[in-house]
């Protein structure tokens, strides 16, 4: 059971003590509050920190986004990973468009409702936009109660953090759904809460053997030199410098594009039939369509 005065009140003076002024700390704007989100699902930091006021620059507003070409959003994440995100944010910012009128919600189930968000992102953005309560469950934060809940526990489940992050999290809601304040203190908000329980998070893991490893969501990210994964953004790389001079590339050329980098890392040839398979799912997935040039087919990159 969590003794959760004296908890938050640690957790509070660590997170004045860790603070950390990201650029993004410094807006309430949910526009660029669900960018930052996104950026910093799988990737560190310091990466984001590099990007997100380029992303911003480039696509300053959710109907930015959602009105610019799919080749321009993909050109703008390249270097981030997992390009799935930039589609997502993409896909997101129409359905904002025509659904909201262009103006980010803030209830929970309408955001998870959209394209790419689920509940700790739609969570990130009802906190740190609008510091309203709720359960905010990401990997520093996990941290955090697994180390002083659940010391030494191995393959603790989300559903047992749940109750102690809601319960922990200022102006809680209760069961009947009405909204109760553990604290008086105006400064003790799910905004200034969940900042310092990922700092503080994200200290722990630096001086402690990491703790969120022992949650049973926890997974090793697999390696990504030689994977599917980094022929995919390869591939998806190359559609983008040929869009860019206007040109289309058949599978031959693909083929030869990522065994060039294959053979470049001392990895063995990849065989036709396996670039032919990731751009049938890069096609299904919209980074690319397929056409015709000279009877044989070939792809761009989606306009």
């Amino acid at each position: 059971m969590m003794n959760r005065d004296p908890f938050r009140t640690l957790v509070r003076a660590e997170g004045v003590r860790l603070y950390r002024d990201l650029p993004w700390r410094n807006t309430r704007d949910p526009y660029g509050i669900w960018i930052s989100e996104v950026m910093l699902q799988q990737t560190q930091v310091p990466r984001v920190l590099t990007r997100w006021g380029a992303w911003l620059d480039r696509f300053p507003s959710v109907q930015a986004l959602a009105q610019a070409p799919v080749a321009d959003v993909l050109e703008e994440w390249q270097g981030m990973g997992y390009n799935r995100r930039a589609l997502a944010l993409k896909g997101a910012a129409e359905a904002i468009v025509a659904e909201y009128d262009g103006e980010i919600p803030q209830d929970a189930r309408r955001l998870c409702a959209l394209p790419g968000i689920g509940p700790a992102t739609a969570q990130g953005i009802r906190s740190f936009a609008f510091d309203l309560p709720g359960v905010y469950l990401e990997t520093n934060v996990r941290t955090v109660f697994l180390h002083h809940f659940f010391p030494d526990v191995p393959g603790v489940p989300d559903r047992e953090l749940v109750p102690l992050v809601q319960a922990a999290c200022p102006a809680c809601e209760d069961a009947a759904g009405d909204l109760f304040a553990i604290a008086q203190d105006e400064n003790d908000t799910p905004r200034s809460w969940y900042y310092a329980l990922l700092d503080y998070g994200a200290h722990l893991k630096k001086t402690v053997p990491n703790p969120s490893r022992r949650s049973s969501s926890y997974t090793r990210q697999s390696a990504f030199e030689g994977s599917r994964r980094q022929k995919r953004a390869h591939i998806v790389r190359m559609l983008l410098d040929a869009s860019k001079c206007g040109e289309l590339l058949g599978i031959d050329e693909i083929a030869a594009g990522v065994n060039d980098m294959e053979l470049k890392a001392g990895r063995p040839h990849v065989e036709r039939e396996l670039v032919a398979s990731i751009l049938d799912d890069l096609e299904r997935e919209g980074f690319c369509v397929r056409g015709e040039s000279g009877g044989l087919d070939v792809w761009a990159i989606c306009s």
